[in-house]
């Protein structure tokens, strides 16, 4: 339980990373990051908590593709005029 417990601390540390840059605000990620982990603070099915950090880690690779798909929108507006 000890390692389970150290990948979701690590993972929530890495959200919490990645949220600084959220479109809509940290404080706004933050506190929907936090309510989300709360509300599966009391399991304990060592099974359940692999289902929860494998949709976790998908929300980040989400999160990676929309900083990537910002960053590509203001280097075409950057770098190619407008029709």
């Amino acid at each position: 339980m000890g390692k389970l417990r150290y990948r979701v601390i690590r993972q929530y540390k890495q959200l919490l990373f990645m949220g600084r840059e959220y479109p809509r605000g940290y404080v706004f990620f933050r506190d929907r990051l936090h309510a989300g982990f709360m509300r599966n603070a009391n399991i304990t099915d060592e099974r359940e908590i692999e289902q929860k950090l494998k949709f976790a880690e998908f929300i980040e690779k989400e999160i990676a593709a929309l900083y990537h798909v910002k960053k590509y929108r203001s280097m075409k507006h950057k770098y190619y005029e407008s029709k």
